[in-house]
């Protein structure tokens, strides 16, 4: 029998509490596959709300060695496809009614929290 899979909710939050959220399941197999659902709260957001919270599931401890990424965020949310298309590679996408579906490699990329100047960029909560 397989190991069962890993489930991890991600908050990411400002000043003013959490902005942006994920839930997250992870495979335990050969090949690890992380499905997240992200989502982000409603209004104006600060830039860069929305890429904080991809580097946060994508620092997962649990997929520091990569794996496939299977991941449904809003139709227009392009922050999020932006950052998504610069930490993955073979990305494909395709509409879902109001959502977008994207498979992916996880790639190599920054550790969260930093910004290239090494500014600290925000905070985020991993819960199990």
């Amino acid at each position: 029998m397989g190991k069962p899979d890993l489930h991890r909710h991600v908050e990411v939050s400002d000043n003013h509490g959490a902005v942006a959220s994920a839930d997250v399941t992870i495979t335990q197999q050969s090949v690890r596959t992380a499905r997240a659902s992200l989502r982000a709260a409603a209004g104006h957001l600060a830039p860069g709300s929305r890429a904080r919270l991809v580097d946060a599931v994508l620092d997962l401890p649990e997929l520091h060695n990569g794996g496939r990424l299977e991941a449904a965020f809003p139709l227009g949310d392009s922050e999020t496809l932006h950052r998504l298309l610069q930490r993955c590679t073979d990305v494909t996408t395709r509409p879902a009614g109001s959502t977008v579906l994207l498979e992916a490699t996880i790639g190599p990329g920054p550790a969260f929290g930093r910004a290239a100047d090494g500014d600290e960029l925000g905070s985020y909560a991993v819960f199990q």
